[in-house]
C-alpha cells in the first residue's frame, strides 16, 4: 500500500510539473519577440547576455562550456563598461565576437540553441561595421 501510495504522489507531482512547464511561456517565442522593431537595437547587448544566459542554465556546470560562456559574458561586460562610458573599442567587440564564435563552434547545445547565438553574432557583426549609426 505504501508504494502505491509513494507512486501516486510521484505520479500527480510530475503530471503537476508537465501541467506548469507546459503553461509557462516559451522562452524562445519570448525571445524572438524581444528582437521586434528597432527598440532592440539599444538593448543588444543586454539580450545577447540573456540569451547566454538562457544557454549557460542548460549547461553542465563544469567543465569547457561552461568556461567559454563565462569567460564570453565577462567580455561582454568588459565592452558594455566601455560603450557606457561612451568609448567604442574595436579590438574588446572583436574579443566578444570570438570568444562568441568559440562557444558556437565548441559548445554542445540543441541546434536551436545554436542559431541563436549565430543570430546574435550576426548582429554583433553588424553594430562593428556600423556602430557610428547605431541606436
Amino acid at each position: 500500500m505504501r508504494n502505491f501510495l509513494r507512486s501516486a504522489v510521484a505520479a500527480a507531482f510530475l503530471i503537476a510539473t508537465g501541467v506548469a512547464i507546459a503553461q509557462a511561456p516559451d522562452w524562445y517565442e519570448h525571445r524572438d519577440e524581444r528582437f521586434r522593431g528597432e527598440q532592440w537595437r539599444a538593448r543588444m547587448f543586454t539580450e545577447v547576455k540573456e540569451d547566454l544566459d538562457h544557454i549557460q542554465n542548460k549547461t553542465f556546470p563544469v567543465g569547457r562550456d561552461e568556461f567559454r560562456i563565462v569567460r564570453t559574458k565577462q567580455e561582454l561586460d568588459e565592452l558594455q563598461r566601455d560603450l557606457a562610458a561612451h568609448r567604442f573599442n574595436q579590438q574588446k567587440l572583436d574579443e566578444v565576437i570570438g570568444a562568441m564564435q568559440r562557444v558556437v563552434a565548441d559548445n554542445r547545445m540543441s541546434e536551436r540553441d545554436r542559431h541563436i547565438l549565430n543570430e546574435d553574432l550576426q548582429r554583433l557583426r553588424e553594430y562593428r561595421e556600423h556602430h557610428e549609426g547605431w541606436r
